[in-house]
C-alpha cells in the first residue's frame, strides 16, 4: 500500500512539478498566488467554452465573417471549439491535480512552462471575449437567454462543487493555527455558501410553467441546407419531410428578369455555393445581373456542399444522395412556387437588391404562378404598398414588434426579443416567427416562451422533438431546490465533524508520543 501511495505521490508530482523529487516547503514561492491564478483561469477558460457552446447555434455567422475576407469557406468555429475545449481541459485538469496535491499535503511546485501556458490561455480567453464584445456583441443577449435554460442545472452543479471543495475547506480550517484565519476561511465560504443556495430566487425560465405552449412550427431556412446545398429544389424537398410550415430562402434577378434563388450578393456572389470559377474564368461580376438565366443554368450549385461539408453533416448522407447533391442547379423562383403549391407550403424570402425593378417581376412572377396567396409570407419592405394593391391576399411580415395587430406575422432574429415579450405578442395572436434557432436547448427555450414558429436549419434534429428538453412545473423545481440544498448541508455538516474529529485523532497521538520523551 505504501509503495502504491509513494507512485500516486510521484506521478502527480512529476505532472505538475515536471520534477519527481519531492520540493522543499522553503522553496515554495507564492504558492497561494499561483493556485489562484490557475483558479482563476480554470473558472475563466470554463466560462469561455460555455459560451462557445451557446453560441454554436450561430457559429455560420463567424465562418460567414471569414469568407467574405478570405473567400474560402471553412469552420473556423469548430476550429476555435476544439482549441477552447483543449484549453479548458488543460487548466481544469491541473486544477484538479493541485487540489489533490493539496489533499495529500504535498507542496504546490508549478513548473514554469505549466505557468507560461496559463497565460497564454488567459490571453486566448480575453482576446476571445474582447472580440466578442466588439464585432459579435449581439451574442451576449443569446448568452442571456442561455442562462434561463441552463441555470437550474448550473446551481446544482455549483451545489455538488462545493461539496467537494469543502472537504479543502474544512482541511484548512482545522489546519490554521490563528483564529483569525479560521474565522476568514468559514466566512468566506459561507458567503459563497449563502449565494449558492438563494441564487435560484434570481431564476426566470419560461420552462418553469404549469401550462407548455403549443410546438413551434418549423420554416426550412433555404430549405434544409444541412442535408442537401442549400437553396436548391433537393434542400427543399428535404425540409418537406421535416413537415415545415413555410419555405424560407432569397430572390435576386437575372440579367434578363428571371427571378432565381441565391443568398449571397455583392461582389463574388457565386463563389461560395457555385462553380463559378470554373465555368466563367478570369471573368468579373458584382451584381446578379451581370448573369443571364441561360448562363446560371451552366453552374453547378451543389458539388461545393459535398466538398466543403459546411455542417459535418455529409457523412450521413447516402451515396445517392450525395451523388443527387452535385447535380444541384440554381433554381428560379417560379420552380419553386411550383414545388411549393404542389406541397400546400407557404413561403418567404427576401429580396436581395430590393430594388422596384426587382420587386414589380416578383410580384408578376408570383401572380402568374397560380400559387394560393394566402401561402405568400411577404416579407420585404420595398413596395409594400403596391403589392397590397396587386395581391391583397398575402400575408404580411413586419421586423418590428411595434403596432402589430392580431394575424400578422413577426419575423426577428430569435435574440431580439426577451422570452417575455414572445409570450405576450403570441397572446395577442400576433404570429411570432424566430430566425435562425439550430440547438435543440434554444427550440426548447423558445418553445416554453410561446414561439409560433422558428425558422431553422436543423428542421430534421427538431421535428421529432414531442416536448422541450426539460420543462417543470415552479413547485416541482422548488423541492428540486430546496432538497438539494438541504442535502448539500447535511453532507458538508457531516464532512465537517468527520474533519475535526480526525485531527483530535491526530492531535491525541502526538500527544501520547510527547508524554514519554517529556517523563524521560
Amino acid at each position: 500500500m505504501r509503495s502504491r501511495d509513494g507512485i500516486f505521490r510521484t506521478c502527480l508530482r512529476g505532472i505538475y512539478s515536471c520534477s519527481w523529487k519531492r520540493s522543499k516547503e522553503s522553496k515554495q514561492n507564492c504558492v497561494c498566488c499561483w493556485f489562484s491564478f490557475l483558479s482563476l483561469v480554470s473558472i475563466l477558460t470554463l466560462s469561455w467554452m460555455y459560451i462557445c457552446f451557446v453560441a454554436y447555434n450561430d457559429h455560420n455567422d463567424v465562418n460567414w465573417k471569414a469568407f467574405e475576407s478570405l473567400s474560402v469557406w471553412v469552420n473556423w468555429y469548430m476550429i476555435v471549439v476544439i482549441l477552447s475545449a483543449v484549453l479548458a481541459t488543460y487548466c481544469l485538469l491541473f486544477l484538479v491535480f493541485s487540489l489533490v496535491l493539496i489533499s495529500i499535503k504535498e507542496p504546490l511546485a508549478l513548473h514554469w512552462l505549466h505557468k507560461v501556458l496559463l497565460f497564454m490561455g488567459l490571453v486566448i480567453v480575453a482576446l476571445g471575449i474582447c472580440v466578442m464584445s466588439v464585432r459579435w456583441k449581439e451574442e451576449w443577449s443569446t448568452v442571456h437567454l442561455s442562462l434561463q435554460a441552463t441555470a437550474p442545472f448550473l446551481h446544482l452543479g455549483a451545489v455538488v462543487a462545493l461539496i467537494i471543495i469543502s472537504w479543502l475547506v474544512f482541511q484548512s480550517y482545522y489546519r490554521a493555527r490563528r483564529t483569525v484565519s479560521k474565522i476568514f476561511i468559514i466566512g468566506v465560504f459561507m458567503a459563497v455558501l449563502v449565494m449558492v443556495f438563494l441564487s435560484p430566487l434570481l431564476i426566470h425560465s419560461p420552462c418553469l410553467t404549469d401550462k407548455l405552449p403549443p410546438k413551434p412550427g418549423l420554416v426550412g431556412h433555404r430549405g434544409a441546407p444541412m442535408l442537401a446545398p442549400e437553396n436548391t429544389i433537393m434542400s427543399f424537398n428535404s425540409s418537406v419531410a421535416c413537415n415545415v410550415t413555410a419555405f424560407e430562402t432569397d430572390v435576386q434577378l437575372s440579367k434578363d428578369m428571371v427571378p432565381f434563388l441565391m443568398h449571397d450578393n455583392g461582389m463574388n456572389f457565386l463563389r461560395r455555393t457555385t462553380n463559378v470559377d470554373d465555368v466563367f474564368q478570369n471573368r468579373t461580376y458584382s451584381k446578379s445581373s451581370d448573369f443571364t438565366w441561360e448562363e446560371l443554368q451552366r453552374l453547378n450549385a451543389g458539388e461545393w456542399f459535398v466538398r466543403t461539408n459546411p455542417f459535418w453533416s455529409v457523412s450521413f448522407l447516402s451515396e445517392k444522395d450525395k451523388a443527387l447533391a452535385r447535380q444541384q442547379k440554381v433554381p428560379s423562383l417560379e420552380q419553386l412556387l411550383d414545388f411549393a403549391k404542389q406541397h400546400n407550403i407557404s413561403l418567404i424570402f427576401d429580396l436581395k437588391n430590393g430594388n422596384d425593378e426587382d420587386c414589380n417581376n416578383t410580384i408578376m412572377t408570383i401572380l402568374n404562378s397560380r400559387i394560393s396567396h394566402s401561402l405568400i409570407w411577404w416579407l420585404p419592405s420595398k413596395c409594400r404598398k403596391d403589392v397590397k394593391k396587386q395581391a391583397p391576399g398575402f400575408r404580411w411580415v413586419y421586423s418590428s414588434p411595434k403596432g402589430l395587430v392580431a394575424g400578422q406575422i413577426l419575423n426577428v432574429k430569435y435574440n431580439n426579443l426577451s422570452t417575455e415579450e414572445i409570450s405576450n405578442l403570441t397572446s395577442q395572436d400576433v404570429m411570432v416567427n424566430l430566425w435562425v434557432v439550430n440547438e435543440r436547448w434554444l427550440f426548447s427555450l423558445l418553445w416554453c416562451a410561446g414561439a409560433s414558429s422558428v425558422t431553422t436549419n436543423a428542421c430534421h434534429l427538431l421535428k421529432d422533438m414531442s416536448q422541450p428538453d426539460w420543462h417543470l412545473a415552479p413547485h416541482v423545481y422548488r423541492i428540486i431546490w430546496i432538497t438539494a440544498d438541504v442535502v448539500s448541508l447535511l453532507v458538508m455538516i457531516a464532512l465537517f465533524c468527520v474533519q475535526g474529529k480526525a485531527r483530535n485523532q491526530i492531535f491525541v497521538l502526538e500527544s501520547e508520543r510527547t508524554v514519554p520523551l517529556l517523563n524521560f
